[in-house]
């Protein structure tokens, strides 16, 4: 398959999986619908996908909703290539995505840093005010 078709894919497999958690179809306890999939990389030989999974949750819900859908990956596999047209469809890998509330983090520190740095700047200003 070409690049964009494989992209493509992805993404369809990824919508899909996402509706699956929304709509609550996985009936294992452990997955939230909070959880959110972030992209899924398709192997060219379409034996396999790693679906990225992040959520705003903690890191041990995260790893539990991971390990729920991993246990489920064999029903969420029949139900979406029951609706796609595809000769094989991949063996499908869940893996916790921490990047998205690691970049939430890093903006939050950035801003904080920013605004002791603009509380230092304003104290500096007001004690060379009194001093004049």
């Amino acid at each position: 398959m070409g690049e964009f078709r494989m992209l493509k894919l992805g993404e369809q497999i990824r919508d899909e999986i996402s509706k699956l958690i929304m709509l609550q179809k996985v009936k294992d306890p452990r997955v939230s619908t909070f959880l959110t999939i972030n992209r899924v990389e398709v192997a060219r030989d379409l034996a396999y996908a790693k679906v990225y999974v992040s959520s705003f949750l903690n890191e041990s819900q995260v790893k539990k909703g991971v390990e729920g859908l991993n246990s489920a990956a064999g029903f969420i596999q029949s139900s979406i290539a029951k609706k796609l047209s595809i000769y094989k469809f991949p063996k499908l890998t869940f893996v916790a995505d921490t990047s998205i509330k690691e970049g939430f983090d890093m903006v939050n520190k950035l801003n904080r840093m920013e605004e002791e740095e603009n509380a230092q700047k304003t104290e500096k200003l007001s004690s060379e005010q009194s001093e004049n």
